[in-house]
């Protein structure tokens, strides 16, 4: 996972701009260059995943003097590669992302919505003497930016590169391109033009084989690539679809509390049945709560979901960065928001869930997308999103919502129907939903929640009042994510939207704590 900044001001010595670029060098530990233009600069740190060679660092740059540097993927660049060979273009190096800057001079602004790609990018236009930045539709690749005080706009991969150097730090927008002082939305990926109609056959075979192709597409790397595998219903079926395609044993990861794992035995049962080489990583109260801090600092967030579950996440990576050579991790994050959580059953008609996945998905990337790029990109390795693959996102999001709710008595049933047959046991293919947090052992919430108690007393709501100007705690344990954010991000609250919490205006989901636990329909879910 690369990191990239860029200024575009003159006024701010580079060695500043460096200084803040360095709190990302996780993201990129295999180099690091500084590209310094007439009206701004560029950085990057890369992580060496395609076109390993010195050929493929960048910022990449043109004999005009335009460049540019990008955190991402690009899937089919090899075809791609060979029709702009074929117009004339010359390539150094196999990076996927050296192709951008012909594409720049050919498309343009065009070449956004064109791309098939995980993305962040930051390009210096020469001819203009401009920057562009632009975001993938998901967010799936980190973008944040923010103005310096004599008003010109920076960019980095991370909020914790700007502390600073810029004011008010936000999140880019997913789908965004930046270009002449202003954003605009190329494409939004929930927008629904015709809803599909397709009858459910025709619906779940559509999803088995999108699926299959944004597995494939992902298995592309020139550095080994492994699997973070909780024996749930999604990352289950990534792995057991690359274990086909592959046709050998890869490499999975669970990880579990040594007290109470839940997600262990699936996990066990499903490498079983793919015959992975499978890893387990026992973690303890004592890890996570030694963890927290430096979890909090880096995901940039307070929210109290992704914090649990970036907990098991992030100790289960740095497992991962220190025992192996793994450098990918393809990961199951994004199927909720487009099948449905436990909190969805609870949908009053098809228009409320849609209504609901639209704004779920448009908030991912500072919630479920921010916990998997963060725990990954820190422990010095990729993450891969299969169910955020665009065209399977698409026609997903496009399908009648009168077959995404739960009229089956089982959730994701669209899901569970299309990859019916021997891809995996009965026993993972049916599953319920568990959150992860919870999936990797009850005690791992039970334990932050006790913490939380054990430093704060019965006046904890008069120091939650310091925060009510936005997303105020409403928990010992809320307001103890917010205090350490706070040490770290002073006055940067606002980077989040909100609390990620059930929709409370739906009867059932009126709770005071984001855990499927505390639902009526939890049911299997906690065995």
């Amino acid at each position: 996972m690369c990191a990239i900044m860029g200024y575009t001001g003159t006024d701010i010595p580079v060695t500043r701009l460096e200084k803040g670029f360095a709190a990302a060098r996780s993201r990129g530990p295999d180099e690091s260059r500084t590209l310094e233009m007439p009206t701004g600069t560029l950085l990057f740190h890369r992580l060496s995943i395609m076109g390993v060679h010195p050929e493929g660092m960048q910022p990449f740059t043109a004999p005009d003097g335009s460049a540019v540097a990008c955190n991402g993927e690009i899937y089919g660049f090899r075809k791609l590669k060979r029709e702009l060979e074929g117009r004339g273009w010359r390539f150094a190096s196999g990076s996927d992302c050296e192709l951008l800057l012909p594409l720049w001079r050919e498309r343009g602004v065009k070449m956004f919505e064109e791309l098939d790609a995980e993305f962040a990018l930051i390009l210096y236009d020469e001819p203009s003497d401009s920057f562009v930045a632009a975001r993938d539709p998901i967010g799936i690749r980190p973008l944040y930016y923010g103005y310096s005080a004599s008003g010109h706009i920076l960019f980095a991969s991370e909020p914790r590169c700007l502390l600073g150097l810029a004011g008010s730090i936000k999140p880019f927008p997913p789908g965004h391109y930046y270009k002449d002082g202003e954003f605009v939305c190329y494409r939004d990926i929930t927008r629904v033009d015709e809803v599909c109609t397709d009858d459910l056959e025709t619906v779940c075979r559509n999803i088995r084989e999108k699926l299959i192709l944004g597995v494939e597409k992902r298995l592309d790397a020139d550095v080994p690539v492994g699997f973070l595998l909780s024996g749930g219903l999604d990352s289950s079926l990534v792995c057991a679809i690359a274990s086909r395609l592959l046709n050998r044993p890869i490499e999975t990861y669970a990880v579990g509390m040594s007290a109470d794992a839940i997600d262990l035995k699936y996990a066990r049962q499903a490498a079983d049945h793919i015959g992975s080489n499978h890893h387990e990583i026992h973690i303890t109260g004592r890890d996570v709560l030694d963890a927290l801090e430096e979890v909090i600092y880096i995901l940039g967030t307070y929210d109290i979901t992704t914090i649990r579950a970036s907990m098991g996440m992030y100790l289960v990576c740095r497992a991962i960065h220190e025992r192996s050579d793994i450098r990918v991790l393809l990961t199951g994050e994004i199927s909720d928001e487009l099948f449905g959580y436990k909190y969805t059953d609870f949908a009053p008609s098809p228009s409320a869930f849609q209504a609901e996945s639209v704004k779920r998905v448009r908030d991912l990337h500072m919630y479920d997308v921010l916990r998997a790029d963060r725990c990954i990109s820190a422990n010095s390795l990729e993450a891969r999103v299969p169910f955020g693959d665009l065209d399977f996102v698409q026609y997903v999001m496009a399908v009648d919502p009168a077959k995404k709710v739960n009229v089956y008595n089982k959730g994701k049933y669209l899901l569970r129907h299309a990859f019916e047959g021997d891809c995996l046991p009965r026993t993972i293919l049916q599953r319920e939903k568990a959150a992860f947090s919870d999936a990797v052992g009850h005690s791992l919430a039970d334990d932050l929640k006790a913490h939380a108690e054990r430093i704060y007393g019965e006046d904890w709501k008069a120091a939650a009042e310091r925060y009510s100007y936005h997303a105020r705690p409403f928990t010992k344990e809320s307001l103890l994510y917010r205090e350490i954010f706070e040490k770290y991000y002073p006055g940067q609250a606002e980077m989040v939207a909100d609390f990620w919490m059930p929709n409370r205006a739906w009867a059932g989901c009126d709770v005071d704590d984001p855990s499927a636990r505390v639902l009526s329909n939890y049911g299997a879910s906690g065995e």
